[in-house]
């Protein structure tokens, strides 16, 4: 059996699960569609906590990202394939999505990127976040949007650049430098806010 049939039997054994168990198709598309949301409005509130360490772990976060993603496009461009819907039969498909190359996946590497940062760091919910990921990386296979090498791929490639990032960005100076360059301008920016919440407060 070559990569191609492997990557084919284990497409169809998650994929067919969606008409062998239908009442589970709107928890899946729901992950493989919306999850992004939760992940980036988490992502937003854990940077306002304007916690140091917090702050730390979300621009690490951000740059493993970038750079799998890039990374992700250049490996694509040296083996590349269509979603399973384009290339096979009878395939449970649940969501719309154009046809393109779908190595590595895309959403798994996100996901992967933030949720391997979570873990290194060590902050909050991180086993949480490790677990949805798997999830999403999952219902990416069951809706038929992209073989389980795609979604392997993309771990591995957020793995390796994450270890990375963390061994690396956080020991920088430049680091540092640009997270508070930032907030000194964010203090200004939200300062009239401040005053404002302040003097109502006195009022009373």
């Amino acid at each position: 059996m070559n990569f191609s049939e492997v990557n084919i039997g284990l497409f169809r054994l998650v994929n067919d699960l969606g008409k062998e168990h239908e009442q589970l198709n709107i928890i899946f598309t729901f992950l493989a569609e919306y999850m992004v949301f939760l992940l980036a409005i988490s992502v937003i509130c854990i940077w306002f906590t304007r916690n140091k360490e917090s702050r730390i772990m979300i621009f690490c976060a951000t740059i493993t990202f970038t750079c799998a993603f890039i990374l992700g496009k250049v490996s694509g461009v040296f083996h590349s394939n269509y979603q399973p819907f384009v290339e096979l039969s009878d395939v449970n498909k649940l969501i719309v999505k154009e046809k393109d190359n779908s190595f590595p996946s895309d959403h798994t590497i996100l996901f992967f990127s933030y949720c391997f940062s979570f873990w290194l760091f060590k902050r909050g919910w991180w086993i949480f976040w490790i677990l949805l990921a798997l999830l999403v990386g999952i219902s990416r296979i069951w809706v038929g949007v992209h073989y389980p090498f795609d979604v392997i791929a993309g771990m591995i490639l957020s793995f390796a650049v994450a270890i990375n990032v963390y061994i690396i960005v956080p020991r920088l100076n430049g680091t540092k430098k640009i997270l508070n360059v930032y907030e000194k301008y964010e203090g200004k920016l939200f300062q009239p806010f401040r005053k404002t919440k302040g003097s109502k407060t006195r009022n009373y």
